[in-house]
């Protein structure tokens, strides 16, 4: 071999190698697989897997847009409290979002909801709260929640329910097809209270209600240790004609945490069913001893409320509210107040 030969032959020699290691350096590294969000559909409609997990999540939520018009109109701020207003009017703004979590376990579904809300009296007064949180399983639910008393008739009207209905509590709840029942014990730290002690004690509350064809029903009781005394509420309502047809009463041993606008009141409203966008919903609500003087209801002063309420859906997940009550008491001159809302949901 020539030495020419021997060069030629060592150049192709290297020009293999480079060629072999520079495409060696290029080889790109497969990528790994991604896990796009899948659809959980054993929980109903908008929840989806946490990637990863076994967890179901649903955010859902609400923004509200609502003037109040009466004498010292005032913004609702959360959990019962308001914004103190000298004007005849006033607008806040709500915005609300939740999340909701489920997940099967050998107990049935473990559920936790966290409630997020804010409410603007205006740009500098705002107020951010946590409006519920808890842990739901096997019928037993514990955190801060709504009790049974936050419920209502369905228009604006009616005025039957707890002044705080917020509570850190525990609850069991059984449930079957079209009837529920349940006990809770609620703290009350933050209730009304009226015997001169501060508010340090609990209650204890129960509920049953059910539903049987056009037939729904609800009886609520609660017992303040606070304030020793207690309340008892039961509800009512049947479909009849266009409407549907709701009663109410409450009785209520002494003001406590449970209820202490009167000693006894009875509600009635008709929710009529225009169209399928439009409720329109007239009420009238009479309380016996209405209001408080030394820490019990007054003898001598009874009341009554009447009202309409009307509701209209705008377009799916837009809402328009409004509603206009008259209270008169046998102490006190009339008092007009009402409201408009406009709510979208999502």
């Amino acid at each position: 071999m020539t030495i020419r030969m021997m060069l030629i032959s060592s150049a192709a020699a290297l020009a293999a190698v480079s060629g072999a290691q520079a495409a060696d350096a290029i080889v790109a590294a497969e990528p790994e697989a991604v896990e796009y969000v899948r659809v959980c559909d054993a929980y109903g409609t908008g929840y989806f897997y946490i990637p990863g997990t076994e967890t179901c999540l649903k955010v859902s939520g609400y923004i509200r847009t609502q003037i109040n018009a009466g004498p010292n109109a005032s913004a609702t701020t959360g959990n019962g409290s308001t914004v103190a207003n000298r004007s005849d009017w006033d607008m806040y703004t709500r915005g609300q979002v939740q999340f909701t979590a489920k997940s099967d376990t050998e107990y049935g579904p473990l559920t936790g909801v966290i409630v997020m809300q804010t409410n603007a009296d205006n740009a500098s007064s705002q107020a951010a709260i946590l409006d519920s949180a808890y842990i739901d399983i096997a019928g037993i639910r514990a955190g801060l929640f709504y009790s049974w008393w936050d419920d209502g008739l369905s228009g604006e009207t009616d005025d039957i329910g707890s002044p705080v209905t917020l509570h850190n509590s525990l609850r069991y709840q059984y449930e079957a097809d079209g009837f529920y029942a349940g006990i809770s014990v609620d703290e009350l730290e933050d209730s009304p209270y009226y015997n001169g002690e501060t508010a340090n004690n609990f209650g204890v509350a129960v509920g049953l209600g059910g539903k049987a064809g056009a037939f729904t029903y609800q009886i609520t009781a609660g017992y303040d240790t606070d304030n020793e005394a207690g309340a008892v509420r039961a509800m009512g309502t049947v479909a009849i004609g266009p409407g549907t047809l709701g009663l109410a009463g409450v009785y209520s041993s002494d003001p406590n945490a449970y209820y202490n606008k009167a000693e006894w009141v009875v509600a009635v409203e008709y929710a009529i069913k225009a169209t399928d966008k439009l409720k329109i919903t007239p009420a009238f609500q009479y309380y016996g001893n209405y209001g408080i003087v030394s820490g019990e209801f007054d003898k001598n002063n009874d009341a009554w409320k009447a009202g309409v309420t009307v509701d209209y859906q705008i377009v799916d997940n837009l809402y328009a509210k409004a509603t206009v009550n008259y209270l008169d008491t046998d102490k006190a001159d009339g008092v007009t107040t009402g409201f408009f809302r406009l709510q979208r949901a999502f």
